[in-house]
């Protein structure tokens, strides 16, 4: 199964040497799980662009859905093989990025 582990982009509050403390430690939990070979992908919103709606016709509209919470922050998605495996690797990457993870179940669509 995989899962979705992110954060918000107001949950990280490091500042300074700690934020490059935090990316550090946050790319060391990544490498060890590229090499258990649990790793699908991994990234973050890029900010600095804001969002647009496209349409099916192609209009396009600046911003996203006015109802959703903003969609931003730093995601990664691990093959595990259990709930359990996913909450220690959450709480691993919580640990490095020095704020809490949310973790979901990925839907991922096997014909993609």
């Amino acid at each position: 199964m995989k899962y979705l582990i992110s954060f918000p982009s107001a949950a990280m509050v490091a500042t300074g040497d700690e934020l490059d403390a935090a990316g550090r430690d946050s790319h060391a939990v990544i490498e060890q799980a590229k090499a258990a070979g649990v790793y699908v992908f991994g990234g973050g919103i890029d900010e600095r662009e804001p969002p647009v709606r496209v349409s099916g016709d192609g209009t396009v509209t600046k911003g996203g859905y006015p109802w959703a919470p903003p969609l931003n922050g730093g995601f990664t998605v691990l093959e595990l093989p259990s709930r359990e495996e996913a909450i220690a690797w959450a709480a691993r990457l919580a640990k490095a990025c020095r704020c809490d993870q949310e973790l979901r179940v990925f839907g991922f669509d096997p014909a993609s």
